[in-house]
């Protein structure tokens, strides 16, 4: 009788800890799942979603420091609020205080082109190299705004104009969104006009991809390799798919190879659209020797090289000459 009375308790006993180990795989399951969701919305790029995964279902708490949503501190630098970012930093905010996805203040502060914010923010201590969880620095964000000002103010910082070669860079990125001002600032800081990245190429390449004139005119005057573009293709490859009929003749004055060919053994006039006026522009060049001074132009611009291009000015010859050297003058008035 005694057994008989024992046998239920041990049997629910039983199902307790069964129910246990249930919830807890339960729970487990959950965990992963959601974890896995939250790097599913990261790669797709969708932050918003994985900051609201993780405050909903992590519970992490939402005040400074959060690393699941912005701070009051990211929130005054993305609206140039001077006044209210200067008062947060006064009452002890971090001001390297991370996003989800690892932004800082800084990074809004430059995306907002908000000049005076990032200065504090640097004066402050803020990372003047912080990046994302994508790579991107500051910097990238000024140049993708178009801000002249960040720029210059993050070079004087010691910002790196690139940090390693297959992170985000800022000159592909203004030469690819024509903010040619901030190509100015870059290349007045010396940086590499012809820095490659395997998977864009150039900035010269980039520029012409997407039709930026001002900033191939740009590139080109700072001595970029107008041959150099992304593995065989050259950025007069690059205008000649856009059919910009301007940038290839301003390839051409530079010294563009028209017979260069790339991975497929195709002719930037092979690329052209048929019967477009690239095409026909291109037929014809070929069709045309090049001039006697522009190749003596090509020439003595090669001899003199990329790094003494600065000392043109200075040479004896006539202001005239000079001119035509660093291409102010057009070839048809000699």
């Amino acid at each position: 009788m005694t057994v008989l009375e024992e046998k239920p308790f041990a049997q629910q006993l039983s199902n307790v800890y069964f129910t246990i180990l249930a919830l807890f795989c339960f729970k487990l399951f959950v965990k992963i799942s959601l974890a896995i969701l939250s790097h599913f919305y990261i790669v797709k790029g969708n932050r918003k979603e994985a900051a609201r995964i993780a405050a909903e279902f992590y519970t992490v708490t939402q005040g400074q420091g959060s690393w699941a949503d912005r701070s009051p501190l990211h929130e005054a630098a993305s609206q140039g609020r001077l006044l209210a970012l200067k008062t947060l930093l006064s009452q002890g905010y971090n001001v390297n205080t991370l996003t989800i996805d690892h932004v800082t203040p800084l990074h809004e502060a430059c995306l907002g082109d908000h000049v005076g914010c990032a200065r504090t923010l640097l004066e402050a201590g803020a990372n003047v190299n912080a990046t994302t969880i994508d790579g991107v620095t500051p910097l990238f964000n000024a140049c993708s705004r178009g801000s002249a000002s960040c720029v210059e103010l993050l070079l004087e910082y010691g910002a790196k104009t690139q940090l390693e070669i297959c992170l985000p860079s800022p000159i592909h990125e203004a030469s690819n969104k024509g903010h040619s001002e901030c190509l100015d600032v870059l290349i007045s800081w010396g940086i590499d006009v012809d820095q490659d990245i395997p998977h864009l190429g150039t900035p010269l390449y980039v520029a012409c991809k997407g039709q930026q004139i001002s900033c191939v005119r740009k590139l080109l005057y700072a001595g970029a390799n107008v041959q150099q573009g992304r593995h065989l293709d050259t950025p007069l490859h690059a205008a000649a798919q856009q059919s910009n009929t301007d940038i290839v003749n301003l390839l051409l004055d530079f010294g563009a190879d028209i017979n260069a060919k790339n991975i497929d053994f195709k002719r930037p006039v092979d690329v052209a659209p048929a019967r477009s006026l690239v095409e026909r522009h291109l037929l014809m060049y070929e069709a045309t020797p090049r001039s006697l001074c522009l190749l003596c132009r090509l020439c003595i611009r090669n001899c003199i090289g990329r790094s003494r291009f600065h000392l043109i000015p200075q040479l004896q010859l006539p202001t005239v000459l000079k001119d035509f050297l660093q291409y102010r003058e057009s070839i048809r008035n000699f």
